[in-house]
């Protein structure tokens, strides 16, 4: 069975145009991201899917493969759904064009978990580290339940408590890497709008949950970090000078 990657990378993003040819420590974001892909599964199984010609142009140039879509694309897994047409596999994993972090070995785990359960969507999670805050409306906390299924996930704090005893002691969140099959990705393109939790939350996932998939939560190391704003681009740069990804 042939597993890709592929990585939605838009340049028109409301909050950061431009997001992924962003430099970090020198190199476009989206070339960290393609690079730690291929370690995973090959840089002929790694494809960016984008609406902007520069940012296919920077992709073909660094030896990855670019597909073209459309500019209407709802979310980063429409962007996908819409690029499996021009690629033929059996599973596609959709890693974060902002996530310069993720792991190769969480990528093939989440691949792995997708074979062992094809008829699931898998997603990533990892917990909330001590120097996050779990109020922070950037980060998708995750509620499952003790077989490990999405319950639900929210930008705000959960579980929540009634009584301070009962406060959890740790948050879990979204590390985004999915795992889909053609058929889950065309329903989730089907469905033709943003479901009304997804559209509240704005986490694309939601929608599966509402379609009444399951979604199975695989656990990632910790310490992946995503670049939403300017001001993480630091922050994410400190990261990788003290990641082991600088021998990519």
């Amino acid at each position: 069975m042939r597993s890709v990657v592929m990585i939605p990378a838009r340049y028109g993003s409301s909050r950061y145009p431009g997001k992924p040819m962003v430099p970090l420590l020198g190199k476009p974001m989206i070339l960290w991201v393609a690079e730690l892909s291929a370690r995973a599964l090959g840089a002929e199984n790694v494809y960016v899917a984008t609406e902007d010609k520069r940012i296919a142009d920077l992709v073909e140039g660094a030896g990855f493969q670019a597909v073209m879509t459309g500019g209407d694309a709802l979310t980063g897994t429409d962007r996908l759904a819409q690029a499996v047409e021009h690629v033929a596999a059996d599973i596609y994993i959709n890693v974060q064009g902002d996530e310069p972090l993720v792991s190769p070995e969480d990528i093939l785990k989440v691949r792995d978990a997708k074979l062992a359960s094809m008829d699931d969507v898998i997603n990533g999670f990892s917990w909330v580290g001590a120097e996050e805050n779990p109020h922070n409306v950037n980060i998708p906390k995750v509620i499952t339940n003790e077989r490990d299924e999405l319950v639900y996930m929210s930008r705000v704090a959960l579980p929540g408590f009634k009584d301070p005893k009962c406060a959890p002691k740790r948050y879990k969140k979204q590390v985004c890497i999915y795992a889909f099959t053609r058929e889950e990705l065309a329903d989730f393109l089907g469905f033709g709008r943003k479901s009304e939790l997804e559209y509240s939350e704005d986490i694309e996932i939601l929608r599966f949950l509402e379609m009444g998939k399951v979604i199975r939560m695989i656990e990632t190391r910790p310490g992946s970090l995503a670049v939403d704003t300017p001001e993480d681009v630091a922050k994410v740069e400190a990261a990788l000078r003290a990641s082991d990804q600088l021998r990519v």
